[in-house]
């Protein structure tokens, strides 16, 4: 599922997200969603969450497994 609508993406939901230090290479992150961090119901780029696993925060580019 696309990362780009918040209306994909529920907290537990095992999606892949790009941190911040990894955009340039686009390098992907897997883990749950902990929190949603996006306000607006869509984004260009991905909508930010934080993740479970040590609290990673970056841009969601795929949804794995809604929870």
């Amino acid at each position: 599922m696309d990362g780009k609508k918040r209306e994909n993406i529920k907290v537990g939901a095992l999606v892949d997200i790009v941190l911040k230090k990894d955009q340039r290479t686009g390098t992907l992150t897997r883990g749950h969603v902990k929190r949603i961090l996006t306000n607006s119901a869509k984004h260009p780029h991905g909508i930010k969450v934080m993740l479970n696993e040590a609290n990673q925060v970056g841009r969601v580019q795929a949804v794995l497994e809604d929870n």
